[in-house]
């Protein structure tokens, strides 16, 4: 096998959607959790994603994880590499954006890369190297208290430069809109003042086309999954991707559905509220499972005496002063653990009581989910909102999943995802 775009993601939805980015430009794609055993058969496709739990992991720990990761998509043939994050840049003073990158940069021989987080679908734009979500400041936008990577400074290049041992640069929307010709000579003009970073604005997804168009010949990229909207059109001006291409089709998945809710963004907290209209659902509490107290068992059966009638909701999702009062009496990695194995029971049980169609909120929530079901790899269907596409599993049991990064989708989603299910 050969592929066109060897990817790696550093959470599990975010891998999803960049996943969902590449098919809908027409590149048949599929994702696995980690690097494909030799006994795993990867089926034809031009863009491959490796999808790791690297993002809040130690540093030097994400960066070996990454780099396997990178030595299995060279193996695979990829022509060209993308270091996927999240759009709204979720990271910590330590990393691991800047480290992982600088690290995929040295075991490739290269010097100069891009960053930019940019989903201006989703309302992620960057200006000036200021990342807006919405209107609002990444960190006036509620992401200042998200409970792993609370942003508080909106400023990409100071972000990054604090992460990084190289120095970091700006291409600024006035180069971008110039077009794809003026960004390349930037990126040039970077790469000669000694930069091997440049945070690169974009407004508009004209921007992206643009940024993407003057990538062709970078060996890595890095950003959100906004920037890989130019870069299947790259490998069509070099004959190399097909124009008629159905790259979205699953087959049927039959089954019972279900929705587990990690989460604590403001967008699924909203979420959460407009299925409690219609639906019935059960709280996990990350005290109450440190006292002791079995809910996943108690939510399992809950569940079971719902099933029939609908998809039942079962979150962790709380208000932010609730996950502070929690993260204060248990550590902030206690209480995202106890959930995670929380939710990892309960996904089994109710797969192993007949759920076939499970959406998932939440990047730590999904990868805990997909790893305790032994789901190797998935196949990428149609989008459901931007970011967010169903999916089918590769090998394991037969599953339709919908992996949804915290902040994305509209407000009715956990219904309309299940409305729409293969």
């Amino acid at each position: 096998m050969s592929i066109l775009l060897g990817c790696i993601a550093d959470d599990f939805t975010g891998a999803t959607d960049l996943a969902n980015t590449l098919v809908r430009q027409g590149m048949r794609t599929v994702q696995f959790f980690g690097p494909p055993g030799a006994d795993v058969t990867v089926p034809e496709a031009e863009a491959v994603v490796i999808a790791l739990k690297s993002r809040t992991n130690p540093v030097d720990e994400a960066i070996q994880q990454s780099l396997e990761a990178l030595q299995w998509l060279q193996g695979a043939g990829a022509e060209q590499f993308f270091f996927k994050y999240c759009s709204t840049f979720d990271s910590t003073p330590q990393g691991n954006i800047g480290p992982v990158a600088e690290a995929l940069l040295a075991a490739l021989d290269q010097d100069f890369t891009i960053a930019c987080p940019a989903f201006p679908e989703n309302g992620r734009t960057i200006c000036y190297g200021y990342l807006f979500v919405g209107d609002q400041l990444l960190s006036e936008s509620g992401m200042q208290n998200h409970p792993l990577t609370p942003m508080t400074d909106s400023s990409l290049v100071r972000v990054l430069a604090a992460q990084c041992r190289h120095p970091v640069g700006l291409v600024d929307h006035r180069t971008v809109a110039a077009g794809t010709d003026q960004v390349h000579a930037a990126f040039k003009a970077l790469r000669a003042e000694g930069k091997q970073h440049a945070i690169v604005d974009a407004l508009s997804d004209a921007d992206l086309l643009s940024i993407g168009a003057a990538c062709a010949d970078l060996k890595l990229i890095t950003g959100g999954s906004g920037v890989a909207l130019g870069l299947p059109d790259n490998f069509r001006r070099a004959g190399k991707l097909s124009s008629d291409t159905v790259a979205d089709g699953l087959p049927s998945v039959p089954g019972l559905g279900a929705v587990l809710s990690g989460s604590c963004s403001e967008a699924t907290l909203a979420q959460v509220a407009a299925m409690q209209k219609s639906r019935p659902s059960f709280q996990l509490d990350p005290l109450k499972l440190a006292a002791g107290e079995d809910q996943a068992t108690e939510a399992l059966a809950w569940a079971m005496a719902q099933l029939d009638d609908g998809p039942p909701l079962i979150y962790a999702s709380a208000a932010p002063d609730d996950v502070r009062a929690a993260q204060d009496r248990l550590g902030r990695a206690e209480a995202g653990a106890l959930i995670e194995a929380a939710m990892a029971r309960i996904a089994t049980g109710l797969v192993a009581a007949g759920v076939r169609r499970l959406v998932v909120a939440g990047g730590e929530t999904s990868g805990a989910v997909v790893q305790a079901l032994g789901v190797n790899g998935i196949r990428i269907g149609p989008q459901i909102d931007p970011g967010v596409p169903w999916t089918t599993t590769l090998g394991g049991p037969e599953l339709a999943l919908a992996l949804k990064s915290g902040n994305f989708g509209v407000e009715n989603f956990f219904l309309k995802a299940l409305d729409c299910a293969p």
